[in-house]
This record gives C-alpha cells, structure tokens and sequence, in this order.
C-alpha cells in the first residue's frame, strides 16, 4: 500500500505532465495553425489539397506510433539490448514510459494534426467554392470526406500497430536517433 506522501506526489507528477501536455498542446496549435493558415491561403488549390493530405497523414502516423508502443513488449527489446544494438535501450524507455509517450503522439500531435485538417479542410472549400464560383458550400463534403480519411486511417494503421508494434517502435526509435544526432553535432559545434 502506498504512503499518503508517495500518493501525493504521484499526483503532483501527474498534474505537472497534464500542465505540460495542456501547454505543449496550446503551442503547437498556435503555431501550426498560424503557419498553415498563412500558406495554405497563398497556394494553388491542388498544393493545398496536397498539404491536407499529408497533416491528416501526419495524424495517422503519430496514431499509430502511440497504439504501437502501448502494445509492444519490453522483452523484444531486451535480448537487443544486451547485445547492445542501437535504439534498444531508447525503445525500452519509450515502452516504459508508453502513457506518456502515447499522450504526446496521439493526444497531442495527433489531435493537432486533426484540428489542423479541419483549418485547412475550410481553406480549401473556400477556395475550391470561391475558384469555381459554386452557389453551394462544399465544406459539408470536404469535411466529410478528411474526416473518413482521418478516422478510416486510424483504425486501419491501430491494427497495423497492434500486429506490427516491435518493428514500428524499432523504426520511430531509429528515427528519434537521427534527431539526437544531430542534435549532439550542434552542441558540439557550439
């Protein structure tokens, strides 16, 4: 049974991570709507329509990658572990830390990426009614159709991550490493 002092202090944690996602969350949507709401209006139609397709892609990715390390298992990667192969120790942290790590992907860069679909979804009706001079609204349609893409997406890949978990966490692990690097060459440089 837990202390009342360990209680609190996993609930202190706990309000700090809801702070921290809120206003990730908060800056993120700031910053990726006033960017794309600022390119999207300037673009062709076709480009536009190009963009929406890869922010809800970007959705499903992230999705996906949270589904994927909630269901993968720390012994896949323990055996790679101590055969010190790259990424394993990384990979074992992010399913360790899979709450946190599925918050971030899913509620917060996925959750981004859809409320920016829903932004860019309205530029381009606008465009597309505007453009052609149509005398009915199709952002009903627009909509519509991001949002089957959107949720026919994220039910099709949460499979994917539920049958395929270990290598997808293998490969975003593999990722995350090329940034890390990168990161270490400037603060080298520095």
């Amino acid at each position: 049974m837990k202390s009342k002092d360990s209680k609190n202090k996993d609930k202190d944690a706990s309000n700090k991570w809801v702070i921290t996602v809120s206003l990730l969350s908060f800056s993120l949507s700031i910053i990726f709507s006033f960017i794309t709401t600022l390119t999207v209006n300037n673009l062709p139609i076709p480009i536009a329509i190009l963009i929406l397709l890869l922010v809800i892609a970007l959705g499903i990715l992230f999705d996906m990658i949270a589904m994927a390390v909630t269901v993968a298992e720390e012994k896949s990667f323990h055996a790679k572990a101590s055969k010190k192969l790259h990424g394993a120790k990384t990979s074992i942290k992010l399913i360790r830390n899979s709450s946190k790590v599925s918050s971030v992907c899913a509620d917060v860069i996925g959750d981004v990426c859809g409320i920016l679909s829903g932004g860019i979804a309205t530029i381009v009706s606008m465009k597309i009614t505007t453009y052609y001079n149509l005398k009915f609204d199709i952002q009903v349609i627009i909509s519509a159709i991001v949002a089957a893409l959107t949720i026919g997406g994220k039910a099709k890949f949460k499979l994917t991550a539920q049958v395929y978990s270990t290598q997808i966490v293998d490969k975003f692990t593999k990722i995350l490493h090329l940034f890390k690097k990168e990161n270490k060459t400037i603060e080298e440089e520095k």
